[in-house]
């Protein structure tokens, strides 16, 4: 007796568009093991979780879908898209969600597959049995005029079997565009899926991990140099430059690798400060002129942690942290141009003052213009024991006031442009708030 292999129709995005393929299981397990390549290359967590995602709904052609990550006894709403109300957006205008955590607990569906490690497949969310422990909130669908209907809801669980996270799909579609529950099928591809992805998962988690160790030690010396302050300066950096790329027509393989790098090297400009004594960055009151020039050799000393490049990850990394208080015009900033392993002036930029030339303009890599703009907006936006954070409105105003001087003009612009989304990456990386879920 000869077995059927199972099939299952995937969405794949192609050179002429979105098509849908018939796969048998060979073709299937052929698939994935490209999606897990893919994710081998992405070493940045958000990102991850973004391609992780859209790789999820077009295995299964979904509407919509969510990643939750555990932290502790929560879940924190982590990543979402949705087609549905993407298709609505303006061009260039980007989802902007709300950022909750949900109890792990089996109140709601998510908390319920992270209680129970099993996956959950409900054809309609609004016909749960009502003696089932979990129940579907619906006051995201009625915020967003949005209808939920098929979900399937399956565990990220790591090599030794603990829940790392939850991945929820919404909306299965037919090749007609109407909404099916998810097939006996797609949970056993979304099984091999989740578990790749777990890997992957728990090895960005890791890199950020140790990312972020670094920045605890810079921490010890200036309290200002928190995770939260580097997570949304990265966040915000990789917004911009994402912008500025696609209006040079940056293909999306390069933008999608250089996101990725961008991401990790905005979280390490100020790593230098690791070498800058205590008394200078924990004063409280206005630096004089002397210890003003010692902070500044924070950028000389970030630099060279960076010398020996051995990735492209190396470069970005340096050049961030050369190049983030640099100014636009010229004017002034630092570090200019330095001969970094030496510490003095690159031979014909030497300025008036004996010392290196400021940079300007394209002399100034892009990394170290966005991470400048970014950089100098988290730390007006945020408290600091000499200061209240500043409102939005005062801090536009400072941001157009100073585009040609300090900051690039076209960045100034795009930051502008997309101050909603800015905002919204401000709100996630600011403490966890608590919130419905399903």
């Amino acid at each position: 007796m000869v077995q059927k292999s199972s099939s299952t129709t995937i969405s794949m995005q192609l050179s002429g568009g979105e098509v849908e393929v018939i796969l048998d299981e060979r073709a299937q397990l052929e698939i994935l093991c490209n999606m897990s390549q893919e994710f081998y290359q992405i070493n940045d967590l958000d990102l991850l979780l973004e391609k992780i995602l859209t790789r999820a709904r077009q295995c299964v052609n979904a509407d919509a879908g969510s990643i939750y990550l555990r932290e502790g006894n929560r879940l924190n709403f982590t990543c979402t898209q949705n087609g549905t109300l993407e298709a609505r957006l303006k061009p260039g205008e980007k989802l902007i969600y709300s950022t909750f955590s949900v109890p792990i607990d089996t109140r709601s569906i998510a908390g319920y597959v992270a209680v129970t490690g099993k996956s959950l497949n409900l054809p309609d969310v609004y016909r749960i049995d009502a003696d089932a422990p979990y129940q579907f909130s619906r006051q995201f669908d009625q915020l967003d005029n949005y209808r939920t209907r098929s979900a399937f809801t399956f565990p990220l669980l790591n090599q030794k079997h603990d829940v790392i996270g939850v991945l929820q799909i919404i909306n299965a579609r037919d090749k007609q565009g109407g909404i099916i529950p998810f097939s006996t099928d797609d949970e056993r591809l979304m099984a091999l899926f989740a578990s790749i992805s777990a890997v992957a998962i728990e090895r960005a988690h890791l890199t950020r991990s140790i990312l972020l160790r670094m920045i605890k030690m810079a921490e010890m010396h200036d309290p200002k140099e928190t995770g939260s302050h580097v997570n949304r300066v990265a966040a915000y950096s990789v917004e911009l430059y994402e912008r500025w790329a696609k209006k040079r027509n940056i293909p999306p393989t390069e933008l999608d690798k250089t996101k990725d790098i961008l991401r990790m090297a905005a979280m390490l400009h100020d790593v230098g400060k690791v070498g800058i004594s205590d008394t200078i960055l924990k004063k409280e009151g206005k630096l004089d002129s002397d210890e003003f020039e010692i902070m500044k050799q924070h950028t000389l000393l970030g630099a060279r942690l960076f010398l020996d490049r051995q990735s492209d990850f190396d470069e970005a990394a340096l050049q961030v942290v050369a190049n983030h208080h640099e100014w636009f015009d010229g004017s002034r900033g630092y570090m200019g141009h330095v001969d970094i392993e030496k510490g003095t002036p690159l031979a014909g930029h030497v300025g008036e003052d004996g010392g290196p030339r400021p940079k300007k303009g394209d002399e100034i890599h892009i990394f170290g213009r966005i991470v400048a703009l970014a950089d100098v907006f988290d730390a007006l936006s945020s408290a600091r024991c000499y200061k209240k954070p500043w409102d939005d409105e005062r801090i536009l105003h400072i941001l157009q006031e100073e585009s040609g001087t300090h900051f690039d003009p076209e960045l100034v612009e795009i930051f502008l442009d997309c101050f909603d989304v800015i905002s919204a990456l401000r709100n996630r990386y600011s403490d966890n708030t608590v919130g419905p879920g399903n």
